[in-house]
């Protein structure tokens, strides 16, 4: 459990050769955890189940977050004008936990509970960059989807996780869907990423320096806002 937790998707195969026990071995544990509810299987491999969500403490974390995140939303929206997105990692995915729009008519926005890449995208690479790694050499396993002609490569992708893990926040421009510009940076709270802060629009508009800095400034003020929320509220 503790490598389904740590990772958020492992293989039967993997978890035998880690235990240096047989796959059918691993199979009977795998089935006692999937009636406690302590897993679940997606796409052939094994996540955390609820149960396992809630004893880890991300359930508490990912409910606070979805409390107060959609206030520290529209402050970023307010200072930028841009549309501001709140993601939290789940597995070798990012999730659109929640978000505030653009009021401009040409905007760039996802579907909350939408599942995102995690090597494409400013917000998600953030989360990416943080995170164990077990998970960042799990995605650099994976096939990589390219989305544009922009989305990076997995030598790219390293080098931008360490820009990240450098500078403190990421930026984007056309990875996911051509014309946008996103800049994201983490939130940390109990010294671990809860989520990443990311606002995102489109190039006729957010490709100045001032618009950058301006976007940056107002991403910080909103991570220092969340953390504060945050502390008293994770376990």
């Amino acid at each position: 459990m503790v490598r389904i937790a740590a990772t958020g998707e492992v293989s039967v195969e993997e978890l035998a050769a880690d235990l240096g026990i047989p796959v059918s071995t691993v199979y009977r544990y795998i089935k006692s955890l999937r009636e406690l509810s302590l897993i679940e299987e997606f796409h052939g491999s094994y996540t955390p189940g609820w149960r396992l969500l809630d004893l880890s403490g991300q359930h508490l974390t990912h409910t606070r977050l979805a409390e107060i995140g959609v206030s520290v939303l529209e402050s970023i929206v307010e200072s930028t004008s841009e549309t501001a997105v709140l993601a939290v990692r789940s597995g070798l995915h990012a999730i659109c936990l929640k978000q505030v729009s653009s009021p401009h008519a040409l905007r760039y926005a996802f579907k909350i509970n939408q599942l995102l890449p995690l090597h494409a995208g400013a917000g998600q690479r953030t989360l990416l960059a943080f995170a164990p790694e077990a998970v960042i050499e799990k995605v650099l396993e994976q096939r990589f989807p390219r989305f544009t002609e922009r989305t990076p490569s997995r030598g790219a992708l390293l080098e931008y996780l360490k820009q990240i893990r450098d500078t403190g926040y990421a930026i984007s421009r056309g990875e996911l869907s051509q014309g946008a510009i996103a800049i994201a940076r983490p939130v940390f709270s109990g010294g671990e990423i809860v989520c990443s802060l990311t606002v995102a629009g489109p190039e006729s508009r957010c490709s100045s320096n001032a618009w950058s800095h301006r976007a940056l400034r107002a991403l910080s003020d909103a991570a220092d806002l969340l953390t504060d929320a945050m502390e008293p509220h994770v376990r």
